[in-house]
């Protein structure tokens, strides 16, 4: 992502902290770069969907690229949404709108596209496919989905590590950890008539990030 979009979206947040954390997402995680590039190459999305968007910075990211006409998003952590809703406060009435809310119960708005980003492995079997299936019947055109692996040898086995303390330290409020093969949801998303590729999403880490673009 281009630095002059990222220091604008970073400007926007109040806190220190959140802003190298705003920063190094946009300008190190891989996961960001992918929704860029499947936007470019969409021809922009008219609305996007972030479920567990944390502090709204991915949504933000493609407002300020002119990737997305409107943006909403929605994180059972109060804090990070404060956060989101404060960084989108100067933005024109309708173009963000970000809300507390359960990734397994909430209402997912028909967008053109839907960002699933490291959310499914904090939910029970049952729960990831029942919120695939309501992304998918949520997303016109396409649905991102970043997920552990459980298959790609030590990377699978120093996710699993990292995140199992990252949980017990409640860096994630309210998290669980179920890290399941990746096959199910891809054949959940063919079933729902969309054509799925799975990509490396770990860039420099050592982790087994994978990112599933999925379009139709």
């Amino acid at each position: 992502m281009e630095a002059g979009t990222i220091a604008r979206v970073q400007a926007r947040y109040a806190r220190v902290g959140t802003r190298f954390y705003v920063r190094g997402k946009l300008s190190g995680d891989p996961v960001c770069a992918q929704v860029e590039a499947l936007a470019r190459a969409a021809g922009g999305f008219a609305s996007v969907l972030d479920v567990g968007c944390g502090r709204g910075q991915m949504g933000l990211a493609l407002l300020e690229l002119g990737l997305a006409g409107q943006v909403a998003g929605f994180d059972w952590d109060a804090e990070k949404i404060e956060e989101a809703r404060s960084a989108a406060s100067t933005l024109q009435h309708g173009q963000a709108r970000f809300w507390t809310g359960d990734t397994r119960s909430e209402a997912l708005p028909e967008s053109d596209a839907v960002l699933l980003l490291d959310v499914l492995h904090y939910l029970t079997a049952d729960e990831q496919i029942g919120l695939v299936e309501r992304a998918a019947r949520a997303a016109r055109r396409a649905i991102v989905i970043r997920e552990l692996d459980p298959d790609r040898g030590w990377r699978s086995a120093v996710t699993r590590a990292q995140e199992a303390v990252t949980t017990f330290a409640r860096y994630n409020v309210g998290a669980r950890l179920l890290i399941r093969p990746i096959a199910p949801v891809v054949e959940s998303l063919h079933h729902a008539g969309f054509s799925v590729r799975v990509e490396p999403s770990w860039g420099a880490t050592p982790f087994a990030n994978v990112a599933l673009l999925a379009t139709r």
